[in-house]
């Protein structure tokens, strides 16, 4: 077997065990015999499975696909904007959904919902798709007009920047109840998935990733620049609305029922090139999927034996992968 093929392999038999992990790792501990008796059907420990079946497997599962879609829109972003640095939320699209979720929970004593679960959940999930939404229709607009992509990239971190002010404004004048949700949403979660939020995300997310692979050949013109994708026939105006669309479906998925998780779509792309030694998007697309979900799962396992927020963790994993890029593009080792 040669070494992609291997890594491969390997990256996938320690995606299993980490998972299997993630559901044997909490304030009670259940044995791999359970969880197998829990996921068969078989002989399980009552509580053990109700444990299982009801809060870990959704926590892990949803640590699986928040993995994969932020590693998928990273690399997206990256190839398209042909910028080491540039992550799922370059746009603006997880700012444009963080104003979305600012806007209905500094509203939602207003509004009555406050105290009613389902509904928050709904409202933050519809409000931050929303904001993402509103994002993605003024960058597409903008692109028809703009033909420099570096400059769509700029004006994505001007949306972000002045839709950040907008939501510190929002928390200032929040009333301190609402105030508290909203600060503990942009922590980061992975726990507060319910079983009915997780039947919307995984079909939304496995949209946003088979765009993703649709985009795979795109991405490979758009890596030799725009002018010699045009010449193969490339319709750029057209891959930059799928990969866009495929964004806002994986980032402000995530982001809505999981929260700004950052540096997973920055630093996974990068750790996927260099363990693959690759450039081809046939190859770093799925190794870029296996590698986010394996991180986010190590992330979550580390989050809960400290009892730290998940952001706390995937930036203290992210921040050191930043760093070297850096200087490797800076040319100073």
């Amino acid at each position: 077997m040669t070494r992609r093929p291997l890594l491969f392999v390997l990256l996938s038999l320690l995606l299993a065990a980490l998972f299997a992990a993630d559901l044997a790792v909490g304030s009670v501990a259940v044995s791999f015999g359970d969880i197998w008796g829990a996921l068969t059907g078989g002989a399980c420990d009552p509580v053990s499975r109700e444990i299982i079946l009801k809060i870990r497997l959704l926590k892990a599962s949803t640590a699986l696909l928040a993995g994969m879609a932020l590693a998928a829109s990273g690399l997206q972003m990256q190839t398209l904007f042909r910028n080491p640095l540039a992550g799922p939320y370059v746009l603006g699209i997880s700012s444009g959904a963080g104003l979305g979720v600012a806007l209905f929970l500094l509203g939602a004593p207003l509004l009555g919902v406050a105290n009613h679960t389902l509904l928050q959940s709904l409202g933050i999930a519809g409000a931050a798709w929303l904001g993402s939404a509103l994002v993605l229709f003024v960058i597409v607009a903008v692109s028809r007009r703009i033909k420099d992509i570096m400059v769509l990239l700029i004006l994505g971190m001007m949306f972000g920047s002045g839709i950040g002010s907008v939501v510190e404004i929002l928390q200032y004048l929040s009333e301190e109840s609402a105030l508290k949700s909203f600060v503990i949403w942009t922590m980061g979660s992975l726990g507060d998935v319910t079983a009915a939020q997780m039947a919307l995300i995984a079909p939304v997310v496995g949209a946003g990733l088979t765009l993703s692979v649709a985009a795979i050949k795109p991405l490979n013109l758009l890596l030799l620049g725009e002018n010699y994708a045009r010449t193969m026939g490339l319709d750029i105006v057209r891959s930059r609305r799928l990969v866009f669309l495929s964004t806002v479906l994986l980032a402000g998925t995530v982001t809505a029922f999981c929260g700004p998780i950052g540096f997973i779509g920055l630093a996974v792309p990068h750790l996927a090139r260099m363990l693959f030694a690759s450039a081809d998007h046939r190859i770093l697309m799925p190794a870029s999927m296996l590698t986010g979900a394996v991180l986010l799962l190590v992330c979550d396992l580390v989050a809960k034996s400290l009892a730290f927020p998940i952001n706390t963790i995937t930036a203290l994993l992210g921040i050191p992968v930043v760093i070297f890029v850096v200087l490797r593009n800076r040319n100073l080792f």
